[in-house]
């Protein structure tokens, strides 16, 4: 499925209730009291007719597919809820290769951002908010982006692996998965106010 039909698709989506559209294509959201975090993303897969993916390589051939949340402040407006995980930091990786040769470079030359509206932690439902498609053809983004990769090579080849912190990066972070709670691993992220430029929030 290329691109413009997964974007097509995915559009028709809008403003529906993808948790019963979970439930209607049997994607586990509760297991033993627990959320499977990732039961959006699998809904989407899932009513494309693609295999759950969970490899480092693009889910859609040649593109990328990602799910945000989006919530409302106190004033109603949406608003991004949280980063964007984009991939591993593989430390021994990103020290031998330049910033095209990256993982961090192929999953953001070509992703599908899709957006949902979060309403609650016990996740009884979530609307569609919209698709976005997203490339690094813009050159200002992609120096940035490119910059923000740079910093965290020269860290880890000047400095080590452990030196690397959130506060790294001016669109992309890299720091630990999730909360940290002891995690020695790091992750790149898209900081919420790139995540917003995407989704147009």
């Amino acid at each position: 499925m290329d691109r413009h039909e997964a974007t097509s698709r995915i559009g028709e989506l809008t403003g529906r209730d993808i948790r019963s559209l979970a439930d209607e294509l049997g994607v586990t959201v509760w297991k033993d009291g627990k959320l499977n975090k990732g039961w959006t993303g699998h809904t989407i897969e899932r009513y494309l007719g693609l295999p759950l993916n969970s490899s480092r390589a693009p889910n859609l051939g040649s593109w990328e597919l990602k799910v945000v949340s989006l919530k409302r402040n106190r004033q109603g407006r949406l608003q991004v809820k949280e980063t964007m995980w984009i991939t591993m930091i593989d430390p021994v990786e990103v020290a031998e290769k330049e910033f095209e040769d990256s993982h961090l470079f192929v999953k953001l030359r070509r992703v599908l951002v899709v957006s949902r509206i979060f309403e609650s932690k016990e996740e009884e439902r979530t609307l569609l908010h919209g698709v976005a498609s997203f490339t690094l053809e813009d050159p200002d983004v992609y120096g940035t982006v490119k910059a923000d990769y740079d910093l965290v090579r020269r860290t880890i080849i000047e400095q080590g692996f452990d030196h690397l912190t959130g506060y790294m990066g001016e669109l992309i972070q890299p720091r630990t998965k999730g909360r940290g709670h002891g995690s020695t691993s790091r992750a790149f992220y898209a900081r919420k106010p790139f995540v917003a430029k995407i989704v147009g929030v």
